[in-house]
C-alpha cells in the first residue's frame, strides 16, 4: 500500500511552497502570452526548482504521481490553483478568454494554453473529476464553465494536511493505541501482516475485528495501522449516509483521503441493530466498494458477499495479562492489597482499557477520601482500596448488561430467607463455590484437567412465591456481586436462530463483570425436549445445548428458575451443578416469615402472627399483603393492624382467583 509521502519539517514546507508558486508563475506567464501581452522573458528565467533533493518531492508531484494526472490535467490543476494563490489570475483569464466578464478558468481556456491539450481530461471519470480534485460550475456550455479546485486539494498543494471538512463531521482520528498486552499485540501484528502480503490495493481483503471490548478493538487497529505507516480513523455505521449518493461522495472522498494522509477507516458497528435492513445493505455497500483499507468492529460475525474477508476474534487479556495489567497499573498500591488482586482477576475479565480506569477511578477516590479524613470531613475512616476496586470492577461492567437484562439491588439477607436448613446449606455451598473458583480451578488445577463443566450452574425449582429469586439476591449480597434476571419467555424466539442470538448477547455482555445471571421461567425453553419433526425442533434443541454450554462455561454464576421440575428435562438436571428445591411454606415458616415481614420502623398494632401464618401462602404473596396493608394503614393515619391485613389478603386473593375462606382468617378482626 503506497500513499503520499508527507512530512510536517519546516524545510520541506517552505520548499514544497516555493516550488508551487514556481510552477504557478509559469501558467502565470503562459496565461500572459496567450493575451498578447509581452513579458519579455519567454520562459528563460521561469523553471521549476526543488532545493532539498533529500526531502519528500513537492505534493504537486506526488499528487500528480499518484492520482495518474497527465500533463494537460496538472496544467488544469495549477490553473485553478493560481486562481486561489495569484491575485492577477482572474484579470488574466478575462483577458486571455476576450470577455471581460470571464475571470475563471475553463477548459476552453486550459485547452488553448496547453503545450498537450487533452479532451478526455473532462470526462467524468478523469482523475480530476473521479477524485474530485476540480469543480466544474454549471449554467454554461461544460469548455465555458467555471472551473475551481478543490479547497481540500488546494490546501494539500501548499503542504497543509487536514481531514476533509465534508468528512470531519462524520469521521474523527484515533489516537495512537499506546502498549497492548501480548496477545492483542499479536493480533495486531497479524492484521498489519495481512494488508502486507496484500497484492496492491485491489488486494486488499476486508479486515473485522469481533468481540465485546470496543476499546481493545481500536487499540488493536490502531497498532496495526501503526506497524504499516497509516493513521488510522473511526466512522460510527449509525452515521453512515442511506442515500445513493450521499453513501457514493463518502466512498470517493475517503479514498481520496487514503492517498493524501495514508489513512485506514473503522467502521464501528458494534452497536448497530441488525434489524434495520436499509442501514445494513448501506453498510455493505460501503465496505465491499471501497478499496482502501477498511476494518470493521463488530460484536458479531458479519458477512461480505462480494469482497474477501478476514476476521479476527478480540478476546479480552489472558488471566495472567490481567494479573500483570493490575499489578503494573497499581504499583506500590498493590502490596497493600494482601493477595486480593487475584480475587478480582478471578471474578472479572475485563480489558486493559477498562482495567486502567478502574485503576485511576479507585486511585483517585482513595486519595481524595484521605484527604477528606485528615480534615475531619467524612469518611472518617477511609475506603478500604480493595473495596474501592471491587466496586468500581461492579460499576464499570454494568452499562453492556443493563440494556440486555434486569438489574437487581441486592437487599436481602440470610435471615430473610425461609428455607428448611439442607436448601440453606446447598445455598452456601454455591457460595462457597463462587468465592474459591480461582483458587480450585486455577490454582490446585482442576482447570487443567478439562475445560468443561467450570462454570457454577444452578437450579431453582418451585412454586412462585417460594423464594428463589431472594435466595439469588441473597447469593448477590453475601458475594458482593450484581444479579440481572433474565426473563427466558422473553428471549425465546418464534424465528429460528434468534434465541441463540439473544443469549449470546446476555453471556457475551455479563463475562466482563461476572455478574450472578438468573435465567427465569427456564419452562419457556428446557421443558421436555422433543422429537425432531421439523427444523423448528431441531433448532429448539439445538438452543437449549446452546445454553447448557454457555452455562457450563460462564465465569459467573448462573442460575434457572421453575416452576416445574419435573417437566425438565433429566439429561438437562445431570449438567446442572446445584438443585434447590423451594418448597411451598407450611404455617411453621409462614408464622416465621410474617414475623420478619415488616421493616423495624413500620408502626404495627396486634399484630397475631399465628392466625396471620393460616392464610395458605407463599411467601411472596405475604410481602405483597404486608406491602398492601401498609399503604391502607398509611393512607388511614394508622399503625398496620388486622383489618388492613384482612383488607390486602382479601385483595391478593382476587389476584390469585381464590376465594378467601373464613377457616384462613378467623378472628382476625
Amino acid at each position: 500500500m503506497t500513499a503520499l509521502a508527507y512530512t510536517e519539517s519546516t524545510n520541506w514546507r517552505e520548499a514544497n511552497q516555493h516550488y508551487l508558486m514556481q510552477a504557478i508563475a509559469l501558467v502565470r506567464e503562459v496565461l500572459e502570452r496567450q493575451a498578447g501581452r509581452d513579458t519579455g522573458t519567454q520562459g528563460e528565467n521561469l523553471k521549476l526548482d526543488f532545493p532539498h533533493p533529500s526531502l519528500p518531492p513537492p505534493a504537486l508531484e506526488q499528487l500528480c504521481t499518484i492520482f495518474g494526472l497527465s500533463s494537460f490535467e496538472r496544467d488544469v490543476l495549477l490553473l485553478c490553483a493560481g486562481m486561489e494563490l495569484d491575485a492577477s489570475f482572474p484579470a488574466l483569464c478575462a483577458a486571455a478568454q476576450g470577455d471581460s466578464q470571464r475571470t475563471y478558468p475553463t477548459f476552453s481556456l486550459a485547452l488553448a494554453t496547453s503545450s498537450t491539450p487533452q479532451w478526455k481530461a473532462l470526462m467524468p471519470a478523469s482523475p480530476l473529476r473521479r477524485w474530485r480534485m476540480i469543480e466544474v460550475g454549471t449554467g454554461s456550455a461544460l469548455t465555458l464553465s467555471p472551473l475551481r479546485i478543490d479547497e481540500r486539494i488546494l490546501h494539500h498543494l501548499t503542504g497543509l494536511q487536514y481531514l476533509d471538512e465534508r468528512l470531519a463531521a462524520i469521521i474523527e482520528p484515533l489516537p495512537k493505541s499506546g502498549e497492548l498486552v501480548s496477545s492483542h499485540q499479536r493480533l495486531a501484528e497479524q492484521l498489519a501482516a495481512t494488508w502486507s502480503q496484500a497484492s496492491g490495493i485491489s488486494g486488499l481483503p476486508l479486515v473485522q475485528l469481533c468481540g465485546e471490548e470496543t476499546a481493545s478493538k481500536r487499540a488493536i487497529a490502531s497498532a496495526a495501522c501503526e506497524l504499516v505507516g497509516l493513521k488510522l480513523n473511526v466512522i460510527n455505521g449509525v452515521a453512515i449516509p442511506l442515500n445513493f449518493s450521499e453513501l457514493n461522495q463518502l466512498k470517493q472522498l475517503w479514498e481520496r483521503e487514503y492517498w493524501l494522509r495514508a489513512s485506514a477507516l473503522l467502521l464501528d458497528c458494534d452497536e448497530l441493530d441488525l434489524s434495520d435492513a436499509v442501514r445494513e445493505n448501506a453498510i455493505a455497500q460501503l465496505s465491499e466498494s471501497i478499496s482502501s483499507p477498511l476494518i470493521i468492529t463488530s460484536r458479531e460475525r458479519r458477512r461480505s458477499r462480494l469482497r474477501p474477508l478476514i476476521t479476527f476474534d478480540v478476546q479480552p487479556p489472558t488471566t495472567n495479562e490481567q494479573r500483570m495489567l493490575w499489578q503494573s497499573t497499581l504499583g506500590a498500591a498493590t502490596s497493600s492489597l494482601n493477595g486480593q488482586v487475584e480475587t478480582l482477576v478471578s471474578h472479572f475479565n475485563l480489558s486493559a482499557p477498562t482495567i486502567h480506569a478502574i485503576c485511576t477511578e479507585a486511585l483517585g477516590r482513595q486519595a481524595h477520601e484521605a484527604l477528606s479524613t485528615q480534615h475531619g470531613l467524612p469518611p472518617t475512616t477511609p475506603t478500604e482500596l480493595s473495596t474501592i476496586l471491587w466496586d468500581t470492577c461492579r460499576s464499570q461492567s454494568r452499562p453492556r448488561l443493563n440494556d440486555l437484562a434486569q438489574h437487581i439491588e441486592s437487599s436481602a439477607a440470610w435471615d430473610d430467607l425461609v428455607l428448611p436448613e439442607r436448601e440453606r446449606q446447598v445455598l452456601r455451598d454455591i457460595a462457597a463455590h463462587v468465592r474459591q473458583r480461582a483458587k480450585v480451578y486455577e490454582g490446585w488445577g482442576f482447570a487443567g484437567k478439562s475445560g468443561r463443566g467450570l462454570g457454577i450452574s444452578a437450579l431453582f425449582a418451585g412454586a412462585s412465591g417460594t423464594g428463589k429469586t431472594m435466595a439469588a439476591d441473597v447469593l448477590a449480597r453475601e458475594l458482593r456481586l450484581d444479579l440481572y434476571r433474565i426473563d427466558l419467555s422473553s428471549v425465546v424466539s418464534k424465528y429460528i436462530g434468534e434465541t441463540e442470538k439473544n443469549l449470546r448477547r446476555v453471556f457475551d455482555a455479563a463475562e466482563a463483570g461476572g455478574a450472578i445471571l438468573l435465567f427465569d421461567e427456564a419452562d419457556a425453553l428446557f421443558g421436555k425436549r422433543s422429537d425432531v419433526k421439523d427444523s423448528h425442533d431441531r433448532y429448539a434443541n439445538m438452543e437449549v445445548s446452546y445454553l447448557l454450554q454457555r452455562m457450563e462455561a460462564y465465569r459467573g454464576l448462573a442460575i434457572l428458575t421453575t416452576n416445574l421440575k419435573d417437566a425438565l428435562d433429566t439429561a438437562f438436571l445431570r449438567r446442572i451443578r446445584f438443585i434447590v428445591r423451594f418448597p411451598f411454606p407450611d404455617a411453621t415458616q409462614r408464622a416465621e416469615i410474617w414475623q420478619r415481614i415488616f421493616p423495624s420502623q413500620t408502626p404495627t398494632e396486634d399484630l397475631d402472627v399465628k392466625k396471620l401464618a393460616k392464610l395458605n401462602v407463599a411467601g411472596g404473596n405475604i410481602r405483597n399483603i404486608a406491602l398492601n396493608a401498609a399503604f391502607f394503614a398509611a393512607d388511614a393515619g394508622e399503625p398496620v393492624g388486622m383489618k388492613h391485613l384482612l383488607q390486602a389478603a382479601q385483595s391478593e386473593y382476587v389476584k390469585l382467583e381464590r376465594p378467601l375462606t373464613d377457616t384462613e382468617v378467623k378472628g382476625w378482626v
